[in-house]
């Protein structure tokens, strides 16, 4: 097991944030569906939203399993 720094597992939690907000976005598109058509702004809007948090979730999780090598001088 590879060691992470503070700064990777800050990314991966904030990763596994953006997986919960794109699931409760799934949720507004739903709800939203419901309530005003496949054609509203409102839906586009979330449906964005959901591309954004899955991407970034995957950016973040990417960066923070990342093998890092060790810069420092020694």
């Amino acid at each position: 097991m590879k060691k992470q720094n503070t700064v990777q597992k800050i990314s991966v939690l904030f990763a596994y944030l953006f997986y919960t907000c794109a699931i409760a976005s799934i949720g507004a598109v739903a709800y939203f569906y419901q309530q005003h058509g496949g054609n509203h702004p409102t839906v586009a809007a979330w449906s964005a939203a959901i591309v954004f948090f899955v991407g970034g979730g995957v950016v973040l999780h990417v960066m923070g399993r990342a093998d890092i090598p060790d810069f420092k001088i020694k």
